[in-house]
């Protein structure tokens, strides 16, 4: 038999240890950098907001930097994400809504492993309001009642909370069932050829009538076709994002090419 350690001691131990690597603030063996790629409204052609994705120092892939992650640099890197996300957009002149994934397992205690990004916030003048945190429904959360509570605390704190890839994993209903972010982001996995497949039109006009129904917004990522555009704008979708309008830009940002619209 497993001895089972007192309330006090399982939670407390873990939440020290993660939250003191959190502020130690020990340098990473590895560099890394973003790209940032535009998020579009097309009720009225404007750009709503980037996102922020990481990138090896030279715009190698997501998987060269994240391969490198693990148990003992998570907190760390978690961290410095948030802290070069938003450096990275304050430089660059972003006003809009700036979206920064988050690993929900490299957090014990939202208010406490927040306060990196208050502060590069309040460092480079970037409103709170106008950063989204999201996760993603294919990351093997751990707890999803710790998640809930890192989103609640976020939304106390005045971010926007954001559902990404939904649709791509299992737990995308019980998770919003849970928790009701600002938006849901669908999976490009629903979004590929949707003009010409009508299970996936079935899935997504489902997704679109529980999100609207409770008065929070569809984002549809992965956009590459203007059929796949113009079926997703039919069914009420505003805000996209995908290689139609532009490709992420590394340390930069992404010029909308003006065709994409028409």
């Amino acid at each position: 038999m497993i001895p089972i350690q007192p309330e006090t001691e399982r939670h407390t131990r873990p939440v020290e240890q993660g939250c003191s690597r959190c502020k130690d603030g020990n340098a990473l063996d590895f560099e890394f950098d973003y790209a940032y790629q535009p998020i579009v409204d097309i009720g009225n052609r404007s750009i709503f907001g980037h996102e922020a994705l990481v990138r090896g120092p030279q715009g190698e892939s997501a998987y060269s930097v994240l391969s490198q992650v693990n148990d003992a640099n998570r907190y760390t890197f978690d961290q410095a994400c948030r802290v070069k996300a938003v450096s990275g957009a304050a430089k660059l002149g972003i006003k809009e809504y700036l979206a920064i994934n988050f690993m929900p397992n490299a957090m014990y205690r939202a208010e406490l492993c927040i306060r990196t990004t208050l502060d590069a916030a309040r460092k480079h003048d970037f409103p709170v309001q106008k950063i989204i945190f999201e996760v993603s429904e294919a990351e093997q959360v751990q707890d999803r009642a710790h998640l809930v509570s890192i989103f609640k605390e976020y939304q106390r704190l005045g971010f926007q909370t954001a559902i990404d890839d939904f649709g791509a994993g299992y737990s995308g209903l019980n998770l919003l069932a849970d928790y009701q972010p600002d938006i849901i982001k669908v999976d490009m996995g629903l979004v590929r050829n949707i003009d010409r497949d009508p299970v996936r039109q079935a899935i997504v006009r489902g997704i679109v009538a529980i999100v609207s129904g409770l008065g929070k917004q569809v984002l549809a990522e992965g956009i590459e076709t203007r059929e796949e555009r113009d079926f997703l704008a039919s069914e009420g979708i505003r805000l996209m994002q995908g290689y139609l309008f532009c490709k992420p830009a590394f340390k930069a940002i992404g010029i909308i090419d003006p065709s994409s619209w028409e």
